[in-house]
């Protein structure tokens, strides 16, 4: 019998307190042993992690590439599977390598499998695709079933062609026709965060909204706790509450800190959005168990009568060179937008586009408004510079940085009183190429029928 079969059924005929473990908020970045153990000690039904998120940008979907090393990766994924497998738990994890589509996927499969070889253990595997369909795509940007998220365009046939990746958001339903298949561990492309945690309790038919709220808040591990961090979260769930406890026993979970916590990377605190319905928060309840536990109640769900998935895309737009350095001379402070203006004029004049796009050159100046968009009322002592070109080769996008480093470095402006440079650099060369640059051209809600064909499932047998 599966981890998933065997956990099902025992959760079946016990009917007790069921208890999830949230060992990770984004696994590759190192998971903090010590809790994570002290977790698997409480017992949990379930191991959940989550591998990814839009946050890093656009480059890893359109790129393929994950955001995480690939070694610290492999250090979590072994703790997560070794420690699942030799207690028998089921273990989820959600949006693989990153951006969870194609690519991130079979990079995260590959290794899991080596550890599995390593390690000389076997299970089965299910995996959920999550890369879109263009034809589906396109057949609903025609039939206007496509909207945008936020003030950005219209969702095109073109922007659909013309896109790197497309994945879509799944939700429980996916997770439910895996764990259908009966393996012990279930790996996904890109997920809704709260499916990895509510799609279990979904499929034991406890109430969907405590599950869909607990899920919401473990998802991010201690994150909601006080001092916020990564250290492996239980929430126990029972009934129509739930109870929250983070593994590290110096970070605690208070009904501030978890109330606080539906406003993180929500534009409603109020409500959550997914694609089997809606969370609502607007009645909920947080008290105090202890000083380290927090006990919430009072969610609403909404099932959806609209079934709509959330759909993310990446495009590149070009190479993009770099060059960092720093200022520390008042008078070039004060006068940096004029000296900004006379230098890309130069520089534009001086090295043309080589072919009938044009190149994009960024100046941004920190210490003056770079990351607010507002002037300091008193100007700093000194700045930090950051020039960006993105053309359409690297090799044009570094020749733009390297004639703006150097016009930057000697430009003349009045009331200069040093010709050596303007510039301090961290080190040499102080230009560099990052490789091809990507936008997120799409960012929508689609509508759908049905949500099984768009997140296929396989299974494997690894290591056997």
């Amino acid at each position: 019998m599966s981890n998933f079969a065997r956990m099902i059924d025992a959760c079946e005929r016990e009917r007790g307190p069921f208890r999830a473990l949230s060992a990770s908020g984004q696994l590759g970045y190192g998971i903090p042993e010590a809790s994570l153990l002290r977790g698997l000690e409480r017992a949990p039904h379930m191991i959940g992690c989550d591998m990814g998120s839009v946050d890093p940008g656009p480059y890893y979907l359109g790129a393929g590439r994950l955001a995480t090393a690939r070694r610290v990766t492999k250090r979590d994924l072994r703790m997560v599977l070794l420690g699942a497998l030799a207690k028998k738990i089921p273990l989820i994890i959600g949006t693989a390598g990153t951006a969870g589509a194609n690519p991130h996927l079979e990079a995260t499969l590959d290794i899991v499998r080596e550890i599995a070889r390593e390690e000389g253990v076997s299970f089965k595997l299910a995996t959920i695709g999550a890369e879109m369909p263009r034809d589906v795509l396109k057949a609903a940007v025609k039939s206007g079933r496509t909207r945008p998220i936020g003030a950005i365009p219209a969702l095109t046939e073109a922007e659909v062609d013309g896109a790197s990746a497309i994945v879509g958001q799944m939700g429980t339903e996916a997770f439910l026709r895996a764990m259908a298949e009966e393996p012990d561990v279930i790996i996904a492309g890109r997920a809704c965060d709260t499916a990895i945690y509510a799609a279990l309790p979904a499929r034991l038919g406890l109430p969907m909204a405590p599950a869909m709220h607990m899920a919401k808040i473990i998802e991010c591990a201690s994150l909601c706790c006080v001092p916020g961090a990564r250290d492996a979260m239980l929430g126990t769930l029972e009934g129509e509450r739930f109870v929250l406890e983070s593994m590290n026993p110096t970070r605690h979970a208070t009904p501030m800190s978890v109330a606080a916590h539906a406003l993180y990377e929500q534009a409603d605190p109020n409500s959550v959005a997914e694609p089997e319905g809606v969370l609502h928060l607007e009645d909920a309840c947080f008290e105090a168990v202890d000083e380290h536990r927090c006990r919430v109640w009072g969610s609403r769900w909404e099932p959806a009568k609209q079934l709509s998935v959330k759909i993310e895309g990446s495009t590149r737009v070009g190479a993009r060179a770099v060059f960092v350095a720093g200022c520390a001379d008042p008078i070039f402070i004060e006068r940096a937008d004029e000296i900004k203006a006379g230098v890309e004029a130069m520089v534009r004049e001086l090295v043309p586009p080589r072919g009938p796009r044009s190149y994009d050159l960024y100046f941004r100046f920190y210490g003056l408004g770079a990351v607010g968009g507002q002037a300091p009322k008193v100007l700093p002592e000194e700045i930090g510079v950051i020039v960006e070109c993105i053309a359409e080769d690297e090799e044009e996008a570094r020749a733009v940085t390297a004639s703006a480093k150097q016009y930057l470095l000697h430009f003349g402006y009045v009331g200069r009183l040093s010709t050596a440079g303007n510039l301090a650099f961290p080190f040499t060369p102080p230009e560099m190429t990052a490789g091809d640059a990507y936008r997120f051209s799409v960012y929508h809600i689609m509508d759908v029928d049905a949500l099984a064909p768009l997140f296929p499932v396989s299974v494997e047998m690894v290591g056997a």
